[in-house]
C-alpha cells in the first residue's frame, strides 16, 4: 500500500531508536513501532508481531520523538517569504539599494527585513533611504525586530514625523511590525500553511507561537480551513491580558470553539528589555563607546510582578523576554516574588550568580543556539566589557535548567537541527568553535528540542502520543555537517503523517 501525506500508518518497521533516557532493550537492533488511534501501542523486534494494516518502512532509519520550536513569530515568519532579505547587505547604503531595487506589494509598500547594521561602517540615515527609494513607502526591519528603518514616505504614512535617521526603536518599532503583519487573512494564512508544512519536513510537529496579536481567533480559523500540520501553544501579550483572564484562558486549554486539539492556550509573553543588536538590552556595564547606554528597561521590576501575579493567579504560565544580565535578574526576580512558572525567553546575556537561579526556582530557559554563532562577532565587539556570562547554555543544563530550543523565526530559520548543531558544535561555515566551554551534548541537545526539553525530554514509548520523525543518521553520533543536514523521511502528528519524502 503506498502511503501519502494525511494517512495514518499501523506499523513502522525496520526503524531503529535513539533518544534520551532510553528504557527499551533494543540498542542500535531494528524494531517495529505499532500505532493505533494515535498513540504508540507497542515496539517489538523488526517482524516479532505482525504486521498489519498501511506499513511505513523507516528502511533504518532512526525514529526520534517530533520536534518542537519554542520561540515562533508565526505571521511574521511566514510574511518573510514576501519580503526582502536583507541579510547580506553590507551596509546602510547597499540596503537602501536593495530596496530601491525591490518590487513594490500590492499594498503599495516596500518591505524587507533581516538586516544587521551594527557590523556595519556606516550609519543609518534618513536621506540616504529616501534618495534609494523615493516616495514608495520603505521599511527595512531589523533582524531582530527591536527596530524598524523607515523612509520619509513610511514615516508619514505611519504617522510619525520624519527625523535624521527614519529609525524607530522597542515599542515604536513593535507597533510597525504589528501594522505590517496586519494582512488579510487570506494572504497570511496560506503563507502560514505552507511554512508550517515546510517545518514539517524537518521533523517539527509544534511551535510555540509568540506572535505580538490576540492568537486564539486566527488559529481557531486556521484549524477551520484545514491546518492540520503543526501542534501550536500561542501566547498573550500584556495587551490582552484582562481579556483572557475575563474570558477564563488557561495555558494548557484547547482554543475555544476549534475543530481539534492542535491549538492550545501558552503563556503570557512580555518583553521587558531591548536586543543585543539594537543595542538596547539592558546589561550592567555600558555599551563600549556610549557610557550612558546601559541598554533599556522596557519593563519595570513592580510592573512585571503585578502582571505576572495577574497571569499566575488566572492559571497562566509566563515568558518573559530577557537577553541582557540586568533584564535577566529582575525576570528571576519577578519569578520568585509571584510563585509564577513558565520561562526567560532568550537568556543571552547571564550573571553568574543568577545562572543557577533558573534551575532553583524551575523556570525554563527558553533559548536559541543559533543566535549564539549570528552574534558571535557582536559579543565579542559590544559586549565585550560585560562581566556576566554570553549564551551560558551549559552552565544552564549543569546547575539543572530545564532547555527548551527554538528559533525565533524569523529571526533565525526554524530549523531544529541547526539549533542543535549550533548548541553541540558552537560553529558553522567553518570558524573555530566560539566560547567552547558552553556546548551541551548532543542528548541534552536533542531533548532541549522535544515537546518538555531537556529535563522531561519526549520519549518513544508505548502509551505516548505518536508525534514522530523518521531521520536518515543518529542524531546522537552525527558530526556537525550531518546533524545541520540530516534528512527526515517522515513526520508524523497523533500518528498521522504530515510529510513523507
Amino acid at each position: 500500500m503506498t502511503l501519502a501525506r494525511g494517512d495514518a500508518p499501523d506499523v513502522i518497521v525496520n526503524a531503529r531508536l535513539t533518544g534520551s533516557e532510553r528504557t527499551d532493550p533494543f540498542d542500535t537492533d531494528p524494531v517495529d513501532v505499532h500505532l493505533a488511534d494515535g498513540i504508540v501501542t507497542d515496539l517489538a523486534p523488526a517482524g516479532a508481531l505482525p504486521r498489519r494494516g498501511r506499513v511505513l518502512d523507516a528502511e533504518g532509519g532512526r525514529v526520534i520523538p517530533g520536534l518542537w520550536d519554542h520561540h515562533v513569530h508565526t505571521v511574521q515568519w511566514a510574511l518573510s517569504a514576501q519580503r526582502v532579505a536583507l541579510g547580506d547587505a553590507t551596509s546602510a547604503a547597499h540596503a537602501a539599494a536593495l530596496m530601491g531595487a525591490a518590487q513594490t506589494l500590492p499594498d503599495g509598500r516596500r518591505v524587507g527585513s533581516g538586516f544587521r547594521d551594527a557590523f556595519w561602517a556606516d550609519t543609518l540615515d534618513l536621506a540616504t533611504l529616501d534618495a534609494a527609494t523615493g516616495d514608495v513607502p520603505t521599511y527595512l526591519i531589523n533582524a531582530d525586530v527591536h527596530s524598524v528603518w523607515l523612509n520619509s514616505a513610511a514615516l508619514r504614512r505611519e504617522g510619525f514625523t520624519p527625523d535624521g535617521t527614519g529609525v524607530l526603536r522597542e515599542e515604536p518599532a513593535f507597533e510597525i511590525s504589528r501594522r505590517l503583519n496586519a494582512v488579510a487573512a487570506t494572504v497570511s494564512d496560506p503563507l502560514v500553511q505552507r511554512m508550517a508544512e515546510e517545518a514539517a519536513t524537518r521533523g517539527v510537529v509544534g511551535i510555540v507561537d509568540l506572535d505580538m496579536a490576540w492568537n486564539e481567533d486566527a488559529w481557531v480559523r486556521r484549524i477551520a480551513a484545514g491546518f492540520d500540520a503543526l501542534r501550536v501553544s500561542f501566547g498573550i501579550y500584556p495587551e490582552h491580558l484582562d481579556r483572557a483572564v475575563r474570558e477564563g484562558l488557561q495555558t494548557g486549554d484547547v482554543a475555544r470553539g476549534a475543530a481539534s486539539d492542535l491549538a492550545r492556550v501558552g503563556p503570557l509573553k512580555v518583553i521587558t528589555d531591548g536586543s543585543l543588536g539594537t543595542r538596547t538590552a539592558a546589561c550592567s556595564h555600558p555599551y563600549p563607546g556610549d557610557p550612558h547606554n546601559h541598554g533599556v528597561v522596557t519593563v519595570d521590576l513592580p510592573t512585571l510582578v503585578e502582571l505576572m501575579t495577574r497571569a499566575t493567579s488566572a492559571g497562566i504560565a509566563s515568558a518573559i523576554h530577557a537577553i541582557g544580565d540586568v533584564a535577566n535578574s529582575h525576570a528571576l526576580d519577578a519569578f520568585a516574588a509571584t510563585g509564577a512558572w513558565g520561562t526567560i525567553e532568550h537568556a543571552q546575556l547571564v550573571a553568574h550568580a543568577d545562572i543557577p537561579r533558573f534551575g532553583r526556582l524551575g523556570i525554563g530557559a527558553s533559548v536559541q543556539p543559533e543566535h549564539a554563532l549570528d552574534d558571535r562577532d557582536l559579543t565579542d565587539t559590544i559586549w565585550v566589557d560585560q562581566t556576566a556570562q554570553p549564551y551560558p547554555l551549559r552552565t544552564l543544563a549543569d546547575t539543572g535548567a530545564t532547555l527548551l530550543f527554538g528559533s525565533d523565526a524569523p529571526v533565525s530559520p526554524l530549523d531544529p537541527w541547526a539549533a542543535m548543531a549550533a548548541a553541540v558544535f558552537r560553529t558553522r561555515d567553518g570558524r573555530e568553535p566560539w566560547q567552547p566551554h558552553q556546548r551541551v551534548d548532543a542528548t541534552t541537545a536533542l531533548a532541549a528540542s522535544t515537546r518538555g526539553g531537556s529535563a522531561a525530554p519526549a520519549r518513544l514509548e508505548p502509551g505516548d502520543i505518536a508525534d514522530l520523525a523518521i531521520c536518515e543518521h543518529d542524531p546522537l553520533a552525527a558530526d556537525e555537517a550531518t546533524l545541520r543536514g540530516m534528512r527526515v523521511s517522515a513526520t508524523l502528528l497523533g500518528g498521522r503523517l504530515t510529510h513523507l519524502a
